[in-house]
């Protein structure tokens, strides 16, 4: 199934001219430049604009193998991971009904909102971003022994999901790379920018910072995704986040 891209030229040409990054490290990306970078997402997803939001709808299933499909499935494959303490969760994967809906022209919470548990945004390939909690409060401490070879797992409704770096995203599309968006409209990129280890140190306490990426040539606030706890988001959203239904 294609992507459907929404937004027209009257948009892209009226209301959101590209603005230089400001002192409070919230950047408008012009409508074209997020056009461009809504392109990466798997075109087995869809993509479309309802007003001010960005609609991505996704059945949550990784375009990559997993112990955590059926043995019978195509998609099965056994654990192959570098973790001794590997052992699988009862769960298993299974289809989802996800509809995200993200902020068209993302911009700084004035109060931040802390992000929930269950889905706080889309990786580029339908799979959904969990925080840095295996429950209310909870570190992932035990938890990470269950992901599978490529850093994902299935909860109890046997929805797949991403608590740290997708590596097989990683792998394919590069450690720097473009990685997904949070509900909030903010893009999420790889732990390397500038050939080098990004580390919590060079984040502020969202897991952030302002600056040029290649899908936003202007600035943009950004996250990156670290190997060190946090992994993917720190003290809550830096923007005023969407919605996703499930």
């Amino acid at each position: 199934m294609k992507t459907f891209f929404l937004i027209t030229l009257s948009l892209g040409i009226g209301l959101f001219a590209c603005k230089k990054e400001s002192s409070d490290s919230s950047v408008t990306p012009s409508t074209t430049t997020l056009a461009d970078a809504f392109k990466k997402f798997n075109s087995t997803l869809s993509v479309s604009v309802d007003g001010n939001y960005v609609v991505i709808k996704s059945t949550g299933i990784p375009d990559h193998k997993s112990p955590y499909f059926s043995a019978t499935s195509s998609q099965y494959e056994a654990y192959n991971g570098t973790n001794a303490q590997y052992r699988k969760n009862p769960n298993s994967i299974s289809t989802q009904n996800l509809v995200f809906r993200i902020p068209l022209t993302p911009t700084k919470a004035s109060s931040p909102q802390a992000t929930p548990l269950g889905p706080i945004g889309v990786s580029i390939n339908g799979v959904p971003f969990f925080n840095q909690y295996a429950g209310p409060s909870q570190p992932l401490t035990n938890e990470i022994n269950s992901f599978d070879q490529y850093n994902g797992h299935p909860q109890q409704t046997g929805q797949y999901h991403y608590h740290v770096e997708p590596t097989y995203l990683t792998k394919v599309h590069g450690s720097g790379a473009l990685l997904g968006f949070l509900l909030d409209g903010y893009p999420v990129y790889g732990p390397v920018e500038n050939g080098k280890a990004v580390m919590n140190s060079d984040l502020d306490a969202y897991h952030g910072h302002s600056h040029a990426t290649t899908d936003y040539p202007g600035g943009i606030y950004h996250y990156h995704i670290t190997a060190q706890d946090p992994y993917i988001n720190g003290n809550g959203f830096y923007g005023n986040p969407g919605t996703v239904s499930q």
